[in-house]
């Protein structure tokens, strides 16, 4: 038997959150269109179940699953808007303390022998 990842079995509440709002999205999205389970699963050739419980939020949806949907909801560009470093603000602050406070005036080659 494999042991079930501890994130999976229970993921730290953030997550578990982002998770249950991006099925209840994915849901609306698929509603709007008047679309079934069954018919989004087919376009992206997975089960009905597996739909569903994406709409659930369930952690052990893989992204490709979540990536599908928004495909085929006509939605992909959102999915690169994520985790966009141009959007990290924290990771800027950090490069910008590691980066060198001054730098060195490069030394010019004297030819004068």
């Amino acid at each position: 038997m494999v042991a079930k990842s501890a994130l999976l079995l229970a993921p730290p509440y953030p997550v578990e959150r982002s998770l249950q709002v991006l099925g209840a999205n994915l849901k609306a999205a698929r509603l709007r269109r008047n679309l079934t389970c069954e018919e989004v699963g087919d376009k992206i050739g997975v089960n009905r179940r597996v739909v569903s419980d994406a709409e659930k939020g369930k952690p052990s949806t893989t992204i490709a699953v979540y990536a599908a949907l928004l495909w085929a909801y006509g939605l992909t560009e959102q999915l690169s808007q994520v985790a966009d470093p141009e959007t990290d603000q924290e990771g800027k602050a950090l490069e910008r303390a590691r980066a060198p406070q001054r730098s060195r005036r490069a030394s010019a080659l004297d030819d004068n022998f």
